[in-house]
């Protein structure tokens, strides 16, 4: 039978719920950079257990390298490569994948340990429950993932890699979230503020952002277009529109990367706005305050890096870097949602 703590909060399971966010951080990181080097088909099917284990001898690389060459990638654009070539685009995927099994334990082990010591708040009991369902979906979305990059395609499909990364982000949110929660307790009455309802708008918009980032990843399509502010000289990109509404959305290189700058721009004013808003605000807390310009300088920030990638043709580096600060402005803005909420 689990049992609850007394108390509604606990900072023991604050500093687990960060750590385990810390992991995921650290997988998007990776997993960014299995996208860059094109490592995330080399592994090809999907073993959730005995899938830890890599290949040990020289026979098992050369059935590994065996299934890799019957996919598409493999014919059309890596013909002829090396089995030392292919280990090391193997590694990539091998660590993002182990990450996410290490990460799962993570989570799973200390949560039974503090369920059985007493020391999980019972407000927050159902809500780690999701995230743990949560978390082991991001293995099946994975998969399905990696599975449309398989028989007919040379890359995964940009809009299962937009759920994949979205659901990374969503899980980013909800345990540094629930880890604040964890840390301060259940928050003391206050007065309605609009100012809950701003955060939520700004928090929603960044995640429209990173949503509209992944698409661009998806499509390869930081390697086009390459002037700013205009698209090759011109407002419109010249192949913006394609043979249906959802292939200009989601597969349309001109589009995905359009519509990537234009919610930068949105959410760069809103976020400035706010970030003065806030601190000139007599109804917030300092540290509200604090994070609200935390999050404009953040966002700025972000934007700048975003325009140099692109017009440096988004190097593997650059753009790796361009991801971790995705992933800041993120848990900025998650930060001061949950601040703004509190006296």
């Amino acid at each position: 039978m689990i049992s609850f703590l007394s108390s509604d909060r606990s900072r023991p399971v604050a500093i687990w719920l960060l750590a385990v966010a810390a992991m995921v951080l650290a997988m998007v990181i990776v997993g960014g950079a299995t996208r860059l080097t094109d490592s995330g088909l080399s592994i090809t099917e999907w073993k959730p257990v005995t899938g830890a284990i890599p290949p040990l001898s020289q026979a098992d690389w050369q059935a590994e390298f065996a299934r890799y060459r019957q996919i598409p990638q493999y014919s059309q654009l890596n013909a002829g490569m090396s089995l030392a070539a292919f280990k090391s685009i193997y590694w990539w995927e091998w660590s993002h994948r182990l990450l996410g099994r290490l990460t799962g334990v993570v989570f799973f082990v200390p949560f039974v340990w503090f369920a059985v010591r007493r020391q999980l708040p019972r407000r927050l009991f159902l809500r780690l429950g999701g995230i743990f369902v949560l978390g082991a979906l991001q293995g099946l979305v994975g998969w399905w993932m990696v599975a449309s990059g398989l028989s007919h395609r040379v890359s995964v499909a940009p809009e299962r890699l937009m759920v994949h990364l979205g659901l990374a982000f969503a899980l980013l949110g909800l345990l540094l979230w629930t880890a604040f929660d964890a840390w301060a307790g259940t928050a003391r009455q206050t007065l309605p503020s609009p100012w809950g309802r701003r955060a939520a708008w700004l928090l929603g918009l960044v995640y429209l952002q990173v949503l509209l980032g992944a698409l661009v990843a998806g499509n390869d399509a930081g390697f086009v277009y390459n002037d700013w502010p205009l698209m090759n000289g011109r407002l419109l990109p010249d192949d913006y529109a394609s043979a249906s509404l959802w292939a200009t959305l989601a597969h349309s290189q001109g589009a995905v990367q359009l519509h990537h700058r234009l919610v930068a721009y949105v959410l760069t004013a809103v976020a400035v706005t706010l970030g003065v808003a806030a601190w000139r605000s007599r109804y917030l807390a300092h540290e509200s305050k604090l994070l609200g310009v935390a999050v404009a300088g953040a966002v700025a920030a972000q934007a700048l890096l975003g325009i140099a990638t692109l017009m440096l043709g988004a190097p593997v580096g650059l753009s790796i870097v361009h991801q971790l600060a995705a992933a800041l402005v993120l848990t900025l803005a998650v930060a001061f949602a949950w601040r703004v909420r509190r006296v």
